[in-house]
């Protein structure tokens, strides 16, 4: 850790240091780009970390049309730098050290090409700023065990200590650090380090940036039977392999998380019993959710000497991790009403997830939890999928409550029902009838509300019953 923060202290003191202007490109010093299929002038601009405007008029462009294939762009406020550049997006687990390594770039030039301030900014899906040209093939990747010491490193694998430092642009062999990603050792053949090599080799996040009140699906490539946990917003996830070297995770985003970077770690332990910890910021992005009519409801039914031990309790019936994954494919719907109209249409719900409530004249404090489905009183009430009941009976706010277990820490719950056909315990199948619409509970007319937990949290049921997680 001295080591690390050793590096970045030199690297800002290093841009402390006055560096050519601006000016220095009109004698040649130029930065370039080539743009590509798809680009525009906007899209350039992000990439580069540079105002349109600021863009466009080094280039004289006055109309963004002018953009075309294969034109080559003058990147503004690139200081002390001649040459073409290109970009990439940061996978997850890449820093500044690993990508320095990895393309073999002096990491004080990334971050004069990136005007980067400080290593949070190198968040997961982020482009980076790479010169084209000294872009060199990544090469292999090795974990340094704990038990090891540089020097024994070296020893084993018939290595000069010094060449592996260099290689990875470190100073001095103390900065080899156990646990942490670096190149080299393509030419070991000691059977007794082939387990030396990286045991996590990719991460994909789907969506890239994860939204408010969604679902995210956390892909991973690795060694198999690797024992994987990932921490994200205080709670510890458990990683499934869906097959050999496979591994997924499904994570939910709170409807009322502040947007912003929020760090995600993954802990792993190699079927060798090598221990290491990636860990990177990931983006959380606003959705703009609608706020509600003000709702007039029974004064006992937001109190919250009632409603905090029945959120408490609904919540603890979503907490546990079933590894068994029951459902195929998408959730169907949950109503004799027709899902591809509803799904087209938008008349089927009266209330959608997320959206801002306020309750008897007070503030918007408050996000619905689900989708409010319509029905008369006596409508079926169907099982979306194959799952376990964990939770049928009444409560004082949902009124008579249904929660099913799907497996992989996801559930689905049913407010409001007049009449429950099924008992905790009992297993069901997708399309089964499991109750009757009602208006029990905090309720101002008969309707289903439906939603879907996603490892502990709320997330928007029509993203369930529009598309297929994982």
């Amino acid at each position: 850790m001295i080591a690390k923060l050793s590096r970045w202290l030199i690297l800002i003191l290093i841009l402390a240091v006055p560096i050519l202007s601006v000016q220095a490109q009109d004698s040649g010093d130029r930065a370039t780009y080539l743009v590509q299929a798809g680009d525009s002038l906007w899209s350039i601009a992000q990439r580069f970390r540079v105002s349109v405007t600021e863009l466009a008029a080094v280039n004289n462009l006055e109309n963004p049309n002018q953009l075309m294939v294969g034109m080559e762009l003058t990147i503004p406020a690139v200081e002390g730098y001649s040459g073409r550049l290109t970009s990439l997006p940061i996978a997850y687990g890449e820093n500044l050290d690993w990508v320095s390594r990895k393309y073999r770039i002096a990491p004080e030039l990334l971050i004069r090409l990136n005007h980067i301030i400080t290593p949070n900014e190198l968040y997961a899906g982020t482009s980076l700023v790479l010169p084209e040209g000294q872009m060199a093939s990544a090469a292999s990747c090795f974990l340094l065990p704990e038990q090891l010491s540089p020097l024994e490193l070296s020893i084993l694998a018939q290595a000069n200590p010094w060449q592996i430092a260099s290689q990875n642009q470190l100073t001095q062999t103390l900065q080899l650090l156990p646990g942490e990603p670096y190149l080299g050792l393509e030419e070991v053949q000691t059977a007794t380090l082939s387990d030396l090599t990286c045991p996590l080799m990719e991460v994909t996040f789907s969506p890239q940036r994860l939204l408010q009140g969604k679902t995210a699906v956390i892909r991973l490539k690795g060694k198999a039977g690797m024992n994987l946990q990932a921490s994200f917003f205080d709670r510890t996830l458990p990683l499934v392999e869906e097959s050999a070297g496979d591994y997924v995770l499904l994570v939910g985003v709170h409807a009322m998380a502040v947007p912003g970077l929020y760090p995600f770690e993954v802990q792993l332990v190699s079927p060798e019993n090598r221990r290491a910890l990636l860990s990177q910021m990931v983006s959380v992005g606003k959705v703009d959710y609608p706020y509600d009519n003000p709702l007039t409801v029974d004064p006992e039914t937001i109190d919250p000497a009632v409603t905090e031990p029945e959120n408490e309790l609904w919540a603890s019936y979503a907490q546990a991790f079933t590894p068994q994954k029951y459902w195929q494919g998408a959730f169907v719907f949950p109503s004799p009403l027709s899902k591809d109209y509803c799904l087209t249409s938008g008349d089927c719900w009266s209330s959608r997830f997320g959206n801002r409530r306020s309750y008897n004249g007070g503030t918007y404090d408050y996000f619905h939890s689900g989708l409010d489905i319509v029905g008369k009183e006596g409508v079926e009430i169907y099982a979306p999928a194959d799952g376990v009941v964990v939770f049928a009976g009444p409560l004082t706010v949902r009124g008579n409550a249904t929660m099913i277990d799907h497996g992989w820490g996801v559930y689905s719950g049913y407010y409001h029902q007049k009449e429950i056909y099924v008992q905790a315990g009992e297993r069901v199948q997708a399309g089964q009838l499991i109750g009757l619409v009602g208006s029990t509970g905090r309720s101002q007319g008969p309707h289903l509300h439906f939603e879907i937990w996603v490892n502990g949290v709320q997330v928007d049921p029509l993203d369930w019953l529009s598309q297929t997680f994982p």
